[in-house]
């Protein structure tokens, strides 16, 4: 495909960000990636980093590229605390980092370890967002919340961007796309097709404006598991192994609906079916074994990077 014409989206890198955290984050920058970003759980079926220390750890390493959560699992933290790391995140990195924020659930053992009720992790993620939002552009915010309760409280010091850095929000149902139009300045969800998307994002702008928001607050995304091979039949086989073994189901007939697996052409013509849905933003992360990801990182930032000049 050319990409001739062809608007450009902001692409970004999803990453483990783990041990080797500094060179993956100067890589992400000299490939000339938007984004790096990582995700986290307090514990999961594997190693996974907390995104906000791994994210602070890249801010050093780096100087050009923005830093995204993705996601932050906002339940886990008491709100005002989340504010203040946010606040200090995006002043270490210059104005750098964009909050993604979502509930998890996946794996409820994480929230018996810091004595949150799975059950309440949607309703705790609103408020926290409406606290988050106060506490990163106001001054002595006093909130009585159904989970927090503030008396005078300043972040200090503020974060870099104005009003705040941006928060991003995931997820794939209904409850989430509400949350994005409320809470939101970009909608980021995972395992979606460009028809998903479309009709997410005029989701968006409905609950947007019934939340008194102006139309195009909310700008679209799209995480996107991720395998690139000049042999499609070879790409898709890679990716179909990755994610069976991660979501523990037979992923081979769903690879090509949700993931972004195939040739470069092929993955160029699936992105821009996603920027016509709406997708300004897109999020790649690697759908392939461990075994492969340098060979992919490489194949991403020649194949899909490399064709917009």
């Amino acid at each position: 495909m050319s990409t001739a014409g062809v608007e450009r989206p902001q692409f970004g890198l999803a990453e483990g960000l783990l041990g080797d955290t500094i060179e993956q984050a100067k890589q992400a920058e000299e490939l000339g990636f938007d984004y790096l970003s990582t995700g986290e759980h307090l514990m999961f079926h594997g190693a996974v980093p907390n995104g906000l220390i791994s994210l602070a750890a890249a801010a050093g390493a780096t100087s050009t590229i923005k830093l995204l959560s993705s996601i932050t699992l906002v339940p886990l933290y008491p709100a005002a605390l989340l504010a203040k790391l946010v606040a200090t995140l995006d002043v270490v990195s210059g104005g750098r980092f964009s909050l993604g924020v979502g509930v998890g659930g996946e794996f409820p053992k994480e929230f018996d370890a810091v004595g949150v009720p799975v059950t309440e992790r949607g309703a705790r993620t609103n408020e926290a967002l409406e606290v988050i939002d106060r506490l990163l552009t106001e001054r002595d915010v006093t909130f009585d919340g159904r989970f927090t309760s503030l008396d005078g409280v300043t972040i200090a010091p503020p974060p870099v961007q104005r009003p705040r850095p941006p928060i991003w929000v995931s997820g794939r149902q209904d409850a989430a796309i509400r949350r994005a139009a409320r809470h939101g300045d970009g909608w980021l969800p995972y395992l979606y097709t460009p028809e998903r998307l479309a009709e997410s994002m005029d989701k968006v702008s409905a609950f947007a404006a019934e939340a008194g928001r102006p139309d195009g607050s909310v700008a679209g995304g799209i995480y996107l598991f991720t395998c690139v091979n000049d042999d499609r039949d070879r790409a898709l086989e890679l990716a179909s192994e990755q994610l069976s073994r991660q979501y523990n189901q037979d992923f081979s007939e769903l690879v090509g609906k949700y993931a972004l697996a195939g040739s470069p052409e092929d993955c160029l013509a699936r992105i821009d079916e996603y920027r016509q849905a709406g997708a300004g933003t897109v999020i790649l992360a690697h759908g392939c074994p461990h075994h492969y990801v340098d060979e992919n990182r490489a194949a991403i930032a020649d194949g899909i990077i490399g064709a917009f000049g």
